[in-house]
């Protein structure tokens, strides 16, 4: 293979792994819903 081609394969392969391989998953904190329980049916009225 010629030198430039080499080259270019080169630039093309590490452009390749830097767009790839820096990709990190976002982290998402979410607020859990306040539980309460539901009121209780007594038999008064």
């Amino acid at each position: 293979m010629s030198n430039g081609i080499r080259v270019t394969l080169a630039l093309c392969t590490l452009a390749f792994l830097a767009a790839c391989g820096a990709k990190q998953d976002a982290v998402v904190y979410t607020n859990e819903p306040a539980v309460t329980t539901e009121p209780v049916y007594q038999g008064k009225l």
